[in-house]
């Protein structure tokens, strides 16, 4: 009796682990059909407080008209802009990114095109904030004097 029970346990824990294991089925792979000719920038050196702007290309190469449902950026430095409308089966279309180059030092943000209710793409703008001097132009020691006098 206990050889049947010890018999029907395992095959019982044998077909549950076996369950367990059994992949489900995997969703459907969508073909990539959003091309971005060059989805990285680099700014290379800009002043502090200037704010740069970059324009990326985005081209469907699928066989159906495509739409950018959103696009996220990662910090609030970075502003993009785009286009609501749909894109044509081999038409492009811009996306622009603005950074506000605040904070002085190197950065890297990335932007998120979500397309096509399930798809995404990521581009990366990056580069190199320098302190500007406070004025480009030297300080003219005339001026300084007729101030002085004036006052």
């Amino acid at each position: 009796m206990k050889k049947i029970i010890f018999t029907l346990i395992s095959l019982a824990s044998l077909s549950l682990v076996h369950a367990q294991t059994a992949q489900a089925p995997q969703a459907a792979i969508k073909p990539e059909v959003l091309l971005v000719k060059e989805p990285t920038h680099d700014f290379g050196k800009i002043p502090q407080g200037r704010p740069a702007t970059t324009v990326f290309e985005v081209v469907n190469v699928g066989t159906v008209p495509l739409k950018l449902d959103n696009v996220q950026v990662s910090c609030g430095c970075t502003t993009p802009q785009w286009s609501k409308e749909e894109i044509a089966p081999g038409a492009t279309s811009k996306v622009t990114v603005g950074y506000n180059a605040y904070a002085d030092g190197p950065f890297e943000k990335s932007i998120t095109l979500q397309y096509n209710q399930t798809q995404t793409k990521v581009l990366v703008i990056k580069g190199n904030v320098y302190k500007a001097p406070p004025s480009s132009a030297p300080e003219n020691a005339s001026v300084k004097l007729l101030k002085q006098i004036s006052q």
